[in-house]
């Protein structure tokens, strides 16, 4: 596995470990509760963390390899 592959666990750690530790209701962020805002953010950063990986791993680029 490529180091750059292991961005993608990231966002999974993000989900899974920390509503552990943020399992909080009183702060209020943009009006949700504060694991919400961070389960959306999650999302946005799933995506962006996966169009990373797929910028900058070689087997992607037009000259690797003779893909359509």
């Amino acid at each position: 596995m490529r180091s750059i592959h292991a961005l993608g666990a990231v966002p999974f750690l993000a989900i899974l470990v920390a509503p552990a530790f943020l399992n909080r209701v009183t702060p209020f962020v943009f009006g949700v509760p504060f694991l919400l805002a961070w389960l959306i953010f999650c999302v946005f950063l799933t995506s962006g963390v996966m169009g990373l990986v797929y910028l900058l791993d070689d087997t992607n680029r037009d000259d690797a390899g003779g893909r359509p």
